[in-house]
């Protein structure tokens, strides 16, 4: 990679569309591949490139730039985090350019990367690692990797991370990305146990009445949206599951829907009820997909995450629903509800796909069928 060819993201509105806009010096070369990029503009009044602020466009960008230059995402994850654009990425923004990576640093980011998918981690676990460990290594761009040690991972905790007030969540992901490219790149061990790491929040899930749920399924026309948003709520699946399903992965005659290498690359099956096959056949019957359970526009063409949100977001607005509901958190109602049913837990953590029990213990914080049989002492003092 050349460390010298820099090409920066940033989001814009173009024809009341948000958009990403990608600058860069001028390289004959850049401008080929920049044009090759699905969903490629071009303005002539902005002096740049401009494609479709989606995941899809930021995962084509890298790919069509890997090894050829580096995708400065600052202004991009800048704006994320004031409201601007998508939500998909989750790593906070840089509040101060960073210098760019050197030759040796890229070519080291490059063996971590290629380590990362030979172990067959998710693309998404390996452009987090890596965006983290570039971040990392750009803020001690002067100085070799070899001789960064214990205290350089404190100081850019307090004078980065905290000073730009990210998230607790972001910064075990850069210790966590720090420690694995160590031991993996430069074959030593940072003592990760004498870095400050902070503290986790505990935050309770966010939950749905039933009635609510109602009237977010019930609130789209178009069926295959309907069946989308039902089938997270019935089986509890998270969106990436969704959207991965293939119609093979539904056996009718049995009354499961089979879930394959989901979150940890673990497999599962959860039961699916009569009401939920019913509109799934009615779905297949009209739309007849081929390679995807849902596909986009295009036959075999995979429904991307964002449209899938925005059906949600559609669907609450018709309910008349105001608060931000994400599909995450119908995941989280299905937990609830069939915790208040009087399911196991023991059971719903099989049908969630968590690997550890206690992940799956929160949902007893939010269920109110134990919470609504304690009376106050209040009640006794009049």
């Amino acid at each position: 990679m050349n460390a010298q060819l820099v090409i920066s993201l940033r989001s814009i509105e173009y024809l009341g569309e948000k958009r990403i806009c990608a600058e860069s010096v001028f390289n004959p070369e850049l401008i080929a591949i920049m044009k090759t990029v699905p969903g490629a503009t071009w303005s002539s009044s902005m002096n740049c490139w401009h494609y479709p602020d989606t995941r899809d466009t930021i995962n084509s960008l890298f790919d069509a730039f890997r090894g050829k230059a580096w995708l400065d995402m600052d202004a991009l994850k800048k704006s994320r985090l004031t409201g601007g654009g998508t939500k998909d990425i989750k790593t906070p923004a840089q509040k101060s350019v960073l210098p760019a990576l050197s030759s040796e640093a890229s070519d080291k980011v490059g063996r971590f990367s290629d380590w990362l998918r030979s172990k067959r981690y998710s693309e998404s676990t390996v452009k987090i690692y890596t965006d983290s460990i570039c971040t990392f290594l750009r803020y001690f761009s002067t100085k070799d990797t070899s001789a960064i040690c214990n205290n350089d991972v404190i100081d850019f905790n307090n004078h980065y991370i905290l000073a730009n007030k990210y998230s607790t969540s972001f910064q075990n992901q850069v210790v966590n990305a720090i420690k694995l490219f160590y031991l993996t790149v430069e074959n030593r061990n940072l003592d990760i146990d004498l870095i400050h790491r902070p503290k986790r929040e505990h935050k309770l899930p966010n939950v749905l009445s039933k009635e609510e749920v109602a009237l977010i399924l019930k609130s789209p026309v178009n069926i295959k949206h309907s069946t989308m948003l039902s089938l997270i709520y019935a089986c509890g699946l998270r969106r990436s599951e969704l959207i991965n399903l293939k119609p093979g992965d539904v056996d009718s005659k049995r009354g499961l829907l089979i879930i394959l290498q989901a979150k940890g690359k673990r497999d599962r099956v959860v039961p699916i009820s009569e009401k939920v096959i019913v509109m799934l056949r009615d779905y297949y019957t009209r739309y007849k997909p081929i390679q995807w359970l849902f596909e986009g526009q295009n036959k075999g063409e995979q429904y991307s995450e964002e449209s899938l949100a925005m059906v949600l977001k559609a669907a609450c607005k018709k309910a008349g629903i105001a608060k931000p509901v994400s599909l995450h958190w119908l995941r989280h109602s299905y937990a609830t509800h069939l915790l208040e049913s009087g399911t196991d837990l023991r059971f719903i953590q099989e049908l969630l796909g968590h690997k550890s029990s206690k992940t799956t213990e929160i949902y007893t914080h939010v269920s109110t069928k134990s919470l609504q049989k304690i009376k106050s002492p209040f009640d006794d003092l009049f």
